[in-house]
């Protein structure tokens, strides 16, 4: 079944701009793994997004044998499986250093 297209907005209230970027952390609870989505957000609404993301999972609770890595940045890219997609580690970096 092909996947349907549709343009997906930047989570940042008021911000009517296509997300370009997904803000996630990668989460195991030691079986199965996934990428935990915090925000998907457009370039301008990035680095406040991040701020947000981070600053959320430093709050979370995991269960025992669970484990959530720092959020990072990945690109949006429409047809791609998580697993699939380009983290940006250089713009992890630029925001961190800011």
């Amino acid at each position: 079944m092909p996947m349907l297209s549709y343009p997906v907005r930047c989570y940042t209230r008021g911000c009517e701009a296509l997300a370009v970027y997904k803000i996630a952390a990668r989460w195991s609870d030691g079986l199965t793994q996934e990428l935990k989505t915090y925000a998907l957000t457009c370039p301008a609404c990035l680095a406040e997004s991040f701020r947000r993301s981070r600053a959320k999972q430093a709050t979370c609770r995991l269960a025992p044998g669970e484990t959530l890595e720092a959020p990072g940045i990945y690109e949006l890219a429409h047809g791609r499986r998580d697993p699939e997609l380009v983290r940006r580690t250089d713009l992890e970096h630029q925001l961190l250093t800011k």
